[in-house]
């Protein structure tokens, strides 16, 4: 099957999350990725190391259906090898602050004096312009900054989400603007640049929270997992486990109040609307709490289905790999790689085309696997590899 991306290549100078995801959707779609690394390997290679040679569980995800480059850029022979891939390639992908970018050569002046119509997607943490232009950041920064931690967590506790999901989210914007970049340099044979950064993606996360307060002041606190703009939504205790029950509308809130005979909430004024019920979510979950409590998990979820209540398990990660449905979809795909005594359960390309989908091609590449290849590629003998090996260039 042909894919959307066939005969574009992408170079992958991204490190830990946003700029290689970005690439990875990319790869997904077909577009041939080339991950350029430090010789002795980057650091988010090795995070979560789970094989003999510490290659980590994040990289797995992340690194599949790429070849790898091992490079160092910042030496002349490399800064050479840098504009000979510019030169063969389509789009480059960096989430490096603007002064690294220009030093290794990557800034969009040098990219298009080598290749006019390349395309640059840079991925920093705050992006160009402002005070924080050259400020560098992980998600942990956007989550901070955005208002997402003050709001989640409780007054006396900030808390970040456990997954970084301002990165992922960053990552797929970018991928997003990237395609963009492609279907108009289709058209118009310009290139351009493309950028993303967590701080604008947490802001657009955080928009609605950030346009109340501006409008009407309502200077909200965090409430943990209890929603303030609907009730029931909130997590419960039961039996045997955790549930999270999530409602918003009133026919909802009319089934839920039937479920638990409160039929009289229904004329309640405080349960009048969503923003009301929200403002006194902490009534409606007490009264699902003390229901829960009375029951198990199994007994919670099958009344909540049969009631159309949107409604589900708290799961442990080992839990999430016996979810059935995952099974049925399979949402993971078994994936071996060299020192992982078991497949790694990689997640599928998460959005799902009918005609032209994505999908996991080859595992994950080993430290420069593919350098010797790509070398030759731009012209490279087998003698020139191997002294710019000897000289830690490659």
């Amino acid at each position: 099957m042909s894919k959307v991306l066939q005969g574009v290549r992408v170079l992958d100078f991204g490190r830990y999350i946003a700029g290689p995801y970005c690439a990875t959707l990319l790869g997904d779609l077909g577009a041939e990725v080339i991950r350029v690394e430090k010789v002795d390997g980057s650091e988010d290679r090795f995070l979560s190391p789970i094989t003999d040679k510490g290659d980590g569980a994040l990289f797995l995800q992340l690194a599949r259906n790429k070849k790898c480059l091992t490079l160092n850029p910042m030496k002349p022979a490399g800064k050479e090898i840098v504009k000979k891939l510019v030169a063969s390639a389509d789009v480059v992908v960096a989430n490096l602050p603007p002064d690294t970018l220009k030093a290794m050569g990557l800034d969009y002046e040098s990219l298009t004096s080598i290749k006019p119509d390349i395309i640059l997607t840079m991925i920093s943490a705050f992006g160009r312009g402002g005070p924080y232009e050259n400020r560098v950041g992980f998600d942990g920064l956007g989550q901070a900054m955005s208002g997402n931690m003050y709001m989640s967590g409780s007054p006396d506790q900030p808390v970040k989400a456990y997954a970084p999901f301002i990165d992922f989210g960053t990552a797929s914007l970018s991928a997003f603007g990237t395609m963009a970049a492609l279907l108009h340099r289709e058209k118009t044979g310009e290139g351009q640049v493309v950028e993303g950064s967590l701080f604008n993606t947490a802001l657009t996360m955080m928009n609605g929270t950030v346009i109340e307060q501006a409008a009407i002041k309502r200077n909200r606190v965090a409430t943990l997992n209890r929603s303030q703009t609907s009730a029931p939504a909130d997590t419960f205790k039961t039996k045997d486990g955790w549930v999270l029950v999530q409602s918003v509308g009133g026919p909802l809130f009319k089934r839920w109040a039937e479920l638990m005979g409160e039929d009289h909430w229904l004329d309640d004024p405080r349960f009048e609307t969503d923003i009301s019920r929200g403002d006194h979510g902490e009534v409606i979950s007490e009264r699902l709490a003390a229901w829960c409590a009375e029951r198990t998990s199994e007994e919670v979820l099958s009344a909540m289905e049969e009631a159309r209540l949107p409604a589900g398990p708290i799961l442990s990660p080992q839990e999430v790999l016996e979810d059935p449905h995952i099974a049925a979809k399979g949402l993971f795909k078994e994936t071996a790689y060299p020192g992982l005594d078991i497949p790694a359960p990689i997640m599928q390309t998460p959005v799902e085309l009918s005609a032209t989908p994505g999908e996991i091609r080859e595992r994950p590449p080993t430290l420069g696997e593919h350098t010797d290849i790509i070398m030759a590629e731009l012209g490279y003998s087998e003698n020139e590899i191997a002294e710019l090996r000897e000289q830690r260039v490659v």
